[in-house]
């Protein structure tokens, strides 16, 4: 709470259960009475022992391991409920539900539980990974239907430990002034060391993606994917902090308080975000709408669709290119009859011809007979072999080439960031000792350049399927000239579900660099999406289609183009700061980061020695249970 009207007694005893860091452990019992570690024995008990006193084993049993578990769990488990609704409202919020506002409301949820004077350092750990499980398990399924259920259960048990930090972190900075906007920037400092650490980071989960649907969407325009999530983190704990502060004037409420000045912050910071997204949200509309002098291209997407979902795909590497092939030719014959828009270039995607073209000629021809009868450049999604390829380590790179009708191959893009434990396996003697679809993984090596292709002149950026979830990957070709994206991705080892959330992605970034973007799924979901954010049109999952639609042109750049790096870095920056004030507070006052309870406990067994009654040292009251 950021301030108020207190009961000088309420404050008192407040003061004694949490000093600036609150306690390790959760629901630590009452302090009581403790002997000096000096005293002499007892004489008494010493000769009633020697005369044949009673039998130690006539006193009283002790409490039973279930009724200790019971004890235990007694005063946490609504707060362990709580932590697990939250999780599932933030795992709400992404596809297949999609309900934006799930993740404001498990934010507010969250923030009530680790703000309650019981919760400790240990137990921000605790809850947080709880909501943590409870977020990932719902949010990744589709990867069980790849490689099995252990897989799936192992990533979301890592990627559990992210909120697991966040709710010890929390717990350390809310004692700081304006608590709501530290949880929020802690937020956004787990949510950085998430897209980073390990093995590159795994974005997939970032709140921002769920927001795709909600108002708070422009907000991508001025600070991407970390400004929406860190305004989503702040909108719920600000809510928290308002209806605590109500609820605590309402019990303490003297006539004098029209308003309890607890409350002003955070509704301060509830209304800056929707003055700010008021204020962006009518341009970026605007732009979506297609206002202004933007010259039209016309786009086609492909999608080829495969013989059946899963891993076999790849057994069917023929079939593949034939569909994408065949779908482009009814492109051209729908063009010739008028059915369709000419396009000035066309879209393949990731692994349309998972046979090499450049040193297959079959399918070479396949490839070029399509760009004939299209008439304009196809970008051709393909896996090429690697210069360092040998029989032992089978290298390739993940390619979109643009193929010309006249002049054959042309420019390239080699994937830059390429998937750990799928199209790569990091520490692969390792891994391959522990899991059976190890050998599975792929051995494809990261390429180099701009990510910026040029198809009938036109500056193209792309980012190949698992590129569109890291900001810098597409920010880079915005700054190097890119004036609309592709985003060519290969699903068919997965399910829509998973689709939909990749989709989602795609959605934030044509907001965030102001970009037509174009979406071609080998199996969908392909799409056309504007600046806005909104489809302008999409195929269905599974299901051989194409798609032909104008989008214009953009060259300017937006403030998260220019300074997305540097909002980042502030916002995770200005979270570290808070960790380390809070820290430093609490060693000077306190002389370290140690358990109030057990500090004070020893402070009364030395006041005790030197004369205290035992009144004066069993002053302790048990925490919130």
């Amino acid at each position: 709470m950021t301030g108020g009207r207190r009961d000088p007694k309420l404050a008192a005893s407040q003061a004694e259960v949490t000093d600036i860091i609150p306690a390790v452990g959760d629901d630590e019992p009452p302090v009581t009475e403790e002997e000096p570690e000096d005293a002499a024995p007892d004489p008494d008990a010493s000769d009633a022992d020697d005369a044949g006193g009673a039998d130690p084993s006539d006193a009283p049993a002790g409490p039973s391991r279930w009724a200790r578990v019971g004890g235990w769990l007694s005063p946490r488990w609504p707060r362990m409920l709580a932590a697990v609704a939250a999780g599932a409202l933030l795992s709400a919020s992404f596809a297949p539900l999609s309900w934006w506002w799930a993740a404001i409301l498990g934010f507010v949820v969250l923030g009530v539980v680790l703000t309650r004077p019981a919760t400790g350092i240990g137990g921000g750990f605790g809850y947080g990974y709880l909501a943590g499980l409870a977020f990932y398990l719902p949010l990744l399924p589709w990867i069980s239907g790849l490689v099995g259920a252990v897989p799936w259960l192992a990533l979301a048990a890592v990627c559990a430990v992210f909120p697991a930090v966040f709710g010890l972190l929390a717990v350390v900075v809310r004692n700081l002034p304006g608590w709501p906007v530290w949880f929020a920037l802690v937020w956004a400092l787990v949510e950085w060391l998430k897209a980073s650490f390990p093995f590159g980071g795994f974005p997939w989960g970032i709140i921002a993606f769920g927001q795709t649907n909600g108002p708070l969407l422009p907000l991508a325009q001025l600070g991407g994917a970390p400004l929406v999530s860190a305004a989503v983190v702040l909108l719920g704990f600000g809510f928290a902090a308002l209806g605590l502060g109500f609820a605590d004037w309402w019990q303490r409420r003297d006539t004098r308080d029209l308003v309890p000045p607890a409350v002003v912050l955070p509704g301060v910071c509830v209304a800056v975000v929707l003055l700010v997204t008021a204020v962006v949200s009518p341009g970026v509309r605007q732009s979506g709408a297609g206002a202004g002098d933007d010259p039209g291209v016309t786009v086609a997407a492909v999608q080829g669709n495969v013989p059946r979902l899963g891993l076999e795909f790849n057994a069917q590497r023929r079939a593949v290119l034939d569909n994408h092939v065949k779908e482009t030719l009814r492109l051209a014959e729908d063009v010739r009859a008028g059915r369709a828009a000419a396009p000035h270039f066309v879209i393949w995607p990731e692994n349309s011809s998972d046979i090499d073209p450049l040193a297959n000629a079959d399918a070479r021809e396949q490839i070029a007979a399509a760009a004939d009868a299209i008439g304009v450049p196809i970008l051709v999604g393909a896996v090429v072999s690697h210069p360092e390829w040998t029989r032992d380590n089978p290298a390739a790179s993940n390619t979109v080439i643009v193929w010309d009708p006249e002049d054959g191959p042309g420019q390239r893009h080699d994937k830059r960031i390429v998937q750990p434990f799928g199209e790569y396996l990091p520490w692969r003697g390792f891994f391959r000792l522990l899991s059976p679809y190890a050998d599975r993984a792929g051995y494809f090596v990261p390429g180099s350049g701009t990510a910026v292709v040029e198809a009938a002149g036109v500056p193209v950026g792309v980012a190949t399927c698992w590129e569109v979830i890291f900001d810098h990957a597409v920010r880079e070709s915005v700054r190097n000239g890119a004036q609309m994206l592709a985003v060519p991705t290969n699903n068919a080892t997965f399910d829509v579900t998973m689709s939909e959330q990749q989709l989602a992605f795609a959605r934030l970034r044509a907001v965030e660099h102001d970009r037509y973007t174009v979406v071609a799924g080998t199996t969908g979901i392909s799409a056309v999406i504007a600046p806005d954010g909104r489809e302008r049109a999409r195929t269905g999952f599974f299901e051989p289609a194409y798609l032909d639609s104008q989008v214009r042109l953009k060259t300017t750049r937006t403030p998260a183009s220019t300074w997305g790096p540097a909002i980042q870095f502030v916002l995770a920056g200005l979270g570290a700061a808070a960790v380390l004030a809070a820290g430093f507070l609490a060693i000077r006052q306190n002389g370290g980061l140690t358990c109030p309870t057990r500090r004070r406990r020893k402070r009364h067994k030395t006041e005790g020695s030197a004369g205290r009654t035992a009144a004066e040292t069993t002053s302790e009251e048990p925490h919130d249970q």
